[in-house]
This record gives C-alpha cells, sequence and structure tokens, in this order.
C-alpha cells in the first residue's frame, strides 16, 4: 500500500503551526508546518494541542511563497467522479490559501498590492475546473504505462510513480517532495477532464471512462503560447485516454494534441486573427526532434494529424510541419495533411469519412491496450495519432472522437458486448453518452486554453451541424476575442506564478506588476469614446440648421473613427500582456 496517500484529514490551525492529521484507519501521522521557520516536520497526534482550531480538508496542494512569506494551498471540498477498478475518483471544487504571517504589517502598500494582486492570481487559476485526484490511484498515466512497471515502482509514492507532465501542482509540492517521509500527505492533482460511465449495450454493462491530461509543460493561454520551447514542449499538449472495463477485462485508446512543434508565435493586436509569425532564426530542427525523440519513446508510432487550412495565413505552417517531418527522415513518423475547413465547408462533415478511410489501416496497425481478467496483456497499442490544428481544439476535438469511436467498436466487439455486425451509432443510449462525454471534453479542454467553451460541438454531441450550433460558435468567438486580447496577459500570469514559471522575490527593488502603461493605452480609448459619444449626442440634439448640425457629426464621426484606426494600427500596445514571464520564455 506505499502507492497511497491519505484519504482523510484534520488541519489544526495554532498562531504557531499549521498541523494537518491523517485520520485513515490505523494512522498517527501528523505533518507539522512551522509557521515562522516554515520547517516541515513529522510528528503524531499526541502532538496536536488541544487549543487548535480544527477544520477537515480533503488534500494538501501544497505550498507557495509571495510577497508576504510563505502560503499553505489546501482542498476544502470534493466531488465523487466515479470509482475506477475499486479506486475512488474525486474533482477539487474548492480551495483555501493560508497564510504562515499572522499579520501584514511588514508590508509596505506596494508590495500589500502585490501581494494581493499574486493572491488573485492563485485563485484564478485554482478557480478553472478541472483539477482531479485519487488518493488509491495513479492517474497521470495510461493503463498500458501501469502495465509495464517493475516491482519498484509499484512501491513507490503515488507523487514519486507520477508522469511530472501532468502533475499540476509539482511546484507547489516542492518542500513535501524533497522529504519522502511525508510523501503520504503529497497529493498529486491531474488537470484537464475525466468522465465515468456505467453503460449498457445487449443487457451487457461496462464503464466507458475518458480521462484526458493537459500538460503543465509549455502550459499557458491561446495567444501567449503556441509552438515548443527549447526542450521540445508542446503548446497545448493534451495526452486523452478513452478506457472500457468489462468483466475485469480493461482496454483503452490513446491519442495526443499539441501546437505545431516549430517555433512560432500569435501574438494578440486586437485583430480577429494576428498573424502567425514563424520564428526565421531559431533552429527548428532541434525542438522539433526532442519533441518526437519523447513522443516515440512514450508512445510509439507517430500518425500526425495536421488539421490546418492549406491557404491564407495557416499556409505557411502546414508548409513548415511537413519539411520539418521530411527533413527528420524517420520511419517512426507520418504525415497527413486534411484541410479541415476547406473539405467540411457547407457544412459538408460526411467528408471527415475522407481522412478516417485513409487512416483505417494505420490505426488497425497501432490496435489498443487490452488487458484480460485474469491480468494477460492480450495486444498493446503500438502508436499515436497525434491531432493538431491552430489551437489543438475545436477540429482537433472532432477528428480524436471520430478515432476513438472507431476504436471502441473493434473492443467492444472483441470483448462480446457489441454482436458481430452491429454497429455503435446504432446503440442510441450509448451514443448519446458517448457524444456529449466527447463533447464536454471539448469544453473544458477549450476553457482551460482559450476561456471558452469549444466551437463545432454541436456536431460531437448530435452528429450533425446546426444552426443553433452556429450561432453559439459565434458568441464563443467573440466571448475568445474578448478575453484573448483583454484578459489573457493575466492569465498567463496566473498560471506561469502556479507552475512555478515564475517565483517572487519580495526584495525585488522593481515590481513586474507595476509596469506603468503607455500613454496611448490611457488617452486613445478615452477620445475614442469620447468622439463617439459627442457624434451621438450631436445627432439626438439637432437643431433647425441641419447643415451645421451634419458638420459637428462629421467631425465627431470622423474622429472617433480615426481614433479607432488608430488603436488598430497600434494594438500589441492596448492587448493586456504578460508581466512576469519574460517574452523570450514565452515565445
Amino acid at each position: 500500500m506505499a502507492a497511497t496517500t491519505y484519504e482523510h484529514l484534520k488541519l489544526h490551525t495554532t498562531p504557531e503551526k499549521f498541523y494537518v492529521e491523517a485520520c485513515d484507519d490505523g494512522a498517527d501521522d501528523v505533518l507539522t508546518i512551522d509557521r515562522v521557520s516554515t520547517e516541515v516536520t513529522l510528528s503524531v497526534k499526541k502532538d496536536v494541542p488541544p487549543s487548535a482550531v480544527t477544520r477537515p480538508i480533503f488534500g494538501i496542494l501544497g505550498t507557495i511563497h509571495l510577497v508576504a512569506g510563505n502560503y499553505l494551498i489546501v482542498i476544502t471540498k470534493k466531488t465523487k467522479i466515479g470509482e475506477f477498478f475499486n479506486h475512488v475518483i474525486w474533482k477539487a471544487t474548492d480551495f483555501d490559501i493560508l497564510s504562515y504571517k499572522k499579520t501584514m504589517l511588514h508590508l509596505t502598500d506596494i508590495q500589500l498590492q502585490d501581494n494581493k494582486t499574486f493572491l488573485a492570481m492563485i485563485n484564478h487559476v485554482l478557480n478553472v475546473d478541472g483539477f482531479y485526484f485519487s488518493t488509491t490511484y495513479d492517474l497521470t498515466h495510461t493503463l498500458q504505462r501501469l502495465s509495464n512497471t517493475s516491482p519498484e515502482f509499484q512501491e513507490m509514492s503515488l507523487l514519486e510513480r507520477a508522469d511530472q507532465r501532468f502533475v499540476w501542482n509539482g511546484h507547489l509540492l516542492r518542500e513535501l517532495s524533497a522529504q519522502p517521509e511525508v510523501h503520504r500527505f503529497a497529493l498529486p492533482v491531474l488537470h484537464g477532464f475525466i468522465t465515468m460511465h456505467s453503460c449498457s449495450i445487449n443487457g451487457k454493462y461496462f464503464d466507458w471512462i475518458l480521462i484526458s491530461r493537459r500538460s503543465c509543460f509549455r502550459a499557458g493561454v491561446r495567444y501567449y503560447v503556441r509552438g515548443i520551447d527549447s526542450e521540445g514542449h508542446a503548446a497545448n499538449f493534451v495526452e486523452t485516454e478513452q478506457i472500457v472495463h468489462y468483466n475485469g477485462s480493461r482496454a483503452s485508446f490513446v491519442q495526443t494534441r499539441g501546437s505545431v512543434p516549430v517555433f512560432w508565435s500569435q501574438r494578440p493586436n486586437l485583430k480577429y486573427k494576428p498573424l502567425p509569425q514563424i520564428n526565421k532564426v531559431a533552429n527548428h530542427m532541434d525542438g522539433f526532434q526532442r519533441h518526437f525523440d519523447s513522443q516515440v519513446i512514450i508512445y510509439g508510432k507517430q500518425v500526425i494529424l495536421n488539421l490546418v487550412n492549406q491557404k491564407g495565413s495557416e499556409k505557411p505552417l502546414e508548409q513548415t510541419f511537413a519539411t520539418m517531418v521530411s527533413s527528420l527522415g524517420s520511419e517512426m513518423i507520418r504525415y497527413i495533411a486534411f484541410d479541415f475547413h476547406k473539405e467540411c465547408k457547407n457544412m459538408r462533415w460526411d467528408r471527415l469519412s475522407i481522412l478516417l478511410d485513409k487512416v483505417a489501416e494505420m490505426q488497425d496497425e497501432f490496435s489498443y491496450f487490452l488487458v484480460d481478467s485474469a491480468g494477460k496483456v492480450v495486444t498493446n497499442q503500438e502508436g499515436v495519432f497525434r491531432s493538431n490544428c491552430m489551437d489543438c481544439l475545436d477540429r482537433t476535438n472532432v477528428i480524436q472522437s471520430l478515432l476513438a469511436r472507431r476504436s471502441l467498436q473493434a473492443q467492444l466487439q472483441r470483448l462480446g458486448v457489441l454482436h458481430v455486425g452491429q454497429k455503435l451509432e446504432e446503440q442510441d443510449e450509448f451514443e448519446k453518452i458517448y457524444k456529449n462525454g466527447w463533447a464536454d471534453n471539448a469544453n473544458a479542454c477549450a476553457k482551460q486554453y482559450a476561456g471558452t467553451g469549444a466551437l463545432k460541438t454541436d456536431f460531437t454531441r448530435t452528429g450533425k451541424r446546426t444552426q443553433l450550433g452556429l450561432i453559439m460558435d459565434g458568441w464563443n468567438s467573440l466571448v475568445r476575442y474578448y478575453r484573448n486580447n483583454f484578459s489573457d496577459g493575466f492569465r498567463q500570469d496566473s498560471i506561469d506564478l502556479f507552475l512555478g514559471n515564475y517565483s517572487v522575490d519580495e526584495l525585488e527593488s522593481h515590481s513586474p506588476l507595476s509596469v506603468p502603461k503607455d500613454w496611448k493605452f490611457l488617452a486613445l480609448p478615452v477620445i475614442m469614446v469620447v468622439a463617439f459619444s459627442m457624434c451621438i449626442i450631436c445627432l439626438l440634439m439637432a437643431g433647425d440648421t441641419w447643415t451645421e448640425t451634419l458638420a459637428y457629426v462629421l467631425f465627431w464621426a470622423v474622429a472617433s473613427i480615426g481614433t479607432f484606426f488608430i488603436i488598430l494600427y497600434n494594438g500589441k500596445d492596448f492587448v493586456d500582456a504578460p508581466r512576469l514571464v519574460q517574452k523570450e520564455k514565452i515565445d
């Protein structure tokens, strides 16, 4: 039972210390945190003072250092998602951030304001839906990876054995991870999406599970994190695993998504779609090879499904990706370009079958992971489909759901759930569960990266595009535009702080949060609003002399329109840009 963390906890608070008591059966451990020295030690229940204020908690997310000093972050509410092979899976739904310091009198006014902003950033990340955990099961690994482990691995704590790509509180747990004796208090938390359903086809009951694991390497928001970094980590990289559990047998099918793995950026500048910029001086092959070397080691053969447009602003990215694959010359990597928007224009979504037919033989070759009720591995998945569009959200999710259905069809037939000749599409009750599950997955991934729900989910839910779906896509696109331009800098800073890409130094003489705005940022929007308002006022207060009124209206209209175009031309000066991590680290 080494690979478990304590499930039942109580937090006892005194002015000098935090005591986290393990309340599992037979446990006597207490994690003690000194609020003055910040020292972490292991003690026993009799060491907890009777005077301590006590409350239940459901896990320790970790600790973080801000301007005011250290803070302890704990999980205060959780929701049961379901049971995973007799292991309970939880979603963390509420948190508390507790200061080690008893007073803030040691801070200046500027430091107080900075500390308040940093706390708002941490709270922002915690309020993004999608933090999952289990105290008894390793959620960060696929079934196939877990089946191919050593006895030593099985004896490791959940924190030690976790895939660090998917431990979103890894930075927050760094102090606990350095002390193995307290690892049972260290709870690895996944960010992404999990859904579980008990389903029935032909009177045979099985569990259908979908897990998306969002990487914490090169994590961020839509327009500020694109491409790859020097280590080969791709932006918006997500590993999605679909699992079936029937009569003790388990089957899984894994896919990945990630940004076009070259050095490119797409900075917001108030335009609806900023022009993608490919770095002209970077060594693309170095990062590209690092990326695919790691992908091949982890997943085996790669089939790249590049869904971007093959004309317009997206065309250079498609061409660069194809050239890089050709230059790498690896037999383990195949490249397929499919212009999603061109092929499916005029709502011809039936044409997605062109791509599915093209990759069918490759998917059969890759197979899926299957282990029988005796624990014997029957088949392994020999490779993955790595899908991408520009954001790796909407188009990507549609294709992934179709590939996953095809794999599920084969799995359920092999397990004896589906009869020979039966199609999943004909199982109305299960189809509804399946489509809604994948649409919910799309929405979760989109909210975490782009700030809104996904586009095209009407197709995922119903199998066809609808007029209402088009209207909702338009609304989500508008919300994305606003957030990408006017709030994503704060969102990016929040993620960088949470993941440890930026560390707070209270002795820093110049706070990165106090960067003054350019005069244009303050003046031009005011001028535009005043000019537009005067134009309306002149129209409403029109007198007898229409010639004079028209002259005033034209003057203010020209002033407002002219100011608008000046703002648009200087768009990059008006967007909400990140302040904590230097541009070179993000691009």
